[in-house]
């Protein structure tokens, strides 16, 4: 193997995770409309079927992530895993749209477990094909191809949203689901045509053995030296889970409740809010470079606080938006900016407090407070949403962005300068 890394190889092994993306940006704007606008479910109901993914994930994930580990066929370890799981969670999603014209609710709950199960089944061997099939070295490179076919995946289905939803409170959404459909079988497809996992996954471990990187020498020096983490770090750690869970529940709440929030409350018709939410992912996209340089000069802890007030400052603006604007987009793409601001570096701090200790627990840690986040907060906005006003919506996310950005002043350590990166698709290099 190459030190340089296979764009190439990495790209269809991308397609994965692009097919994922697309899925659940139709999942948290669509299903929430359904639901209300077809079956009429209230807001708190609402928000306890919009976290259920997030349910499932805690308890899928590493069920099915670990049986792939251990699954030998002639198609490899993960492969199986993603296209079965491709084939039934499009199965599935297709007959959403057929129980929403029938107003079929026990076909669409059916139909809609059915695929959210379906994903969790392969989402973790998805997103574990790359490292089988990716030198160590070369994985914070392949991990920047596949968050950009991620957003590749994202502003797809925002696109569909945007063209393929009509007007009305009961628009068919048939053709927005059968094409993402589409999308997810055709990605999946030139994947498995494309690539050869077991045959890869060999070649890897081949050149792995003969060439250990100087980090797996570097961790194997230190296990014996394992320390408990000092008292003045562990506090730092405590305070930075709890600014990831208060800024998860800030912005969660938005993108969740925010395709309803549009209709109520600044009468927006169709797929017309997907503008918003596509601003955001592009500018939070092109901010990734900027964003290293500006965090390598004030550091990783600054840079959030500053995406942290961006943020704040955008939701409270909201708050006094009656109606939507163009300009509006302009506080999106702001928002946007200070989600990757945090997103860029929450997680590099969190890994620089687990020195000396086991960097996968502090990983599984930094998700569980995310994911905990994202089933809390559906819930509880969607409480707000029915029982008080659909304008507590941004109030609620400024509330949490403060209290974050309360907590975020506490933290003392993890704050290591970002180093400059050799390529453009480094900077792209995070952790969501």
């Amino acid at each position: 193997m190459g030190e340089k890394l296979n764009y190439r190889r990495t790209f269809f092994v991308g397609l994965a995770f692009l097919s994922i993306s697309a899925f659940w940006q139709v999942y948290d704007n669509i299903v929430p409309l359904i639901l209300q606008n077809t079956f009429g479910i209230g807001e708190t109901v609402s928000g306890v079927i919009m976290a259920l993914d997030n349910v499932l994930a805690v308890f899928l994930l590493p069920v099915f992530g670990a049986i792939s580990d251990k699954v030998d066929t002639r198609w490899g370890k993960r492969t199986p895993f993603i296209v079965c799981g491709t084939v039934l969670a499009v199965t599935f999603m297709t007959l959403l749209p057929i129980a929403d014209m029938g107003i079929n609710l026990p076909l669409f709950v059916g139909a809609l477990f059915g695929t959210l199960v379906s994903m969790g089944l392969y989402r973790s061997p998805a997103v574990a094909l790359m490292p089988d099939l990716t030198p160590n070295k070369l994985r914070s490179k392949a991990n920047a191809v596949i968050n950009l076919m991620g957003a590749v995946g994202g502003v797809y289905s925002l696109l569909m949203i945007k063209f393929l939803v009509g007007k009305g409170e009961r628009p068919s959404y048939q053709p927005l689901f059968f094409s993402v459909a589409g999308l997810m079988v055709v990605a999946v497809a030139v994947l498995v045509i494309t690539i050869r996992e077991k045959k890869l996954a060999a070649q890897v471990a081949v050149a792995e053995k003969k060439q250990p990187t100087q980090q797996e020498t570097r961790e194997e020096q230190t296990s014996v030296q394992k320390k408990t983490m000092p008292r003045e770090v562990k506090r730092s750690l405590i305070f930075m889970l709890t600014s990831i869970l208060f800024w998860f529940m800030a912005y969660n709440a938005v993108t969740t409740a925010f395709s309803r929030y549009t209709k109520v409350v600044w009468k927006l018709e169709g797929g017309g809010f997907a503008d918003c939410l596509m601003v955001a992912t592009v500018a939070a996209i092109i901010s990734y470079i900027p964003i290293g340089f500006v965090a390598s000069r004030i550091g990783r802890k600054k840079t959030i606080l500053c995406g942290i007030v961006l943020m704040g400052a955008c939701y409270l603006a909201a708050i006094f938006a009656t109606e939507y604007h163009p300009v509006i987009n302009i506080a999106f793409a702001c928002i946007g900016v200070g989600w990757a601001a945090i997103n860029v570096n929450s997680y590099p701090m969190i890994v620089a407090m687990a020195k000396g200790g086991d960097i996968g627990k502090f990983t599984g840690t930094y998700y569980t407070f995310s994911m905990t986040a994202q089933i809390i907060t559906p819930i509880l906005s969607g409480v707000l949403l029915e029982h008080v006003s659909y304008r507590t919506l941004f109030p609620y996310a400024l509330i949490f962005s403060a209290l974050a950005f309360c907590t975020m002043t506490q933290v003392r350590h993890g704050d290591v300068k970002v180093e400059k990166k050799e390529s453009i698709l480094e900077n792209f290099d995070v952790e969501d």
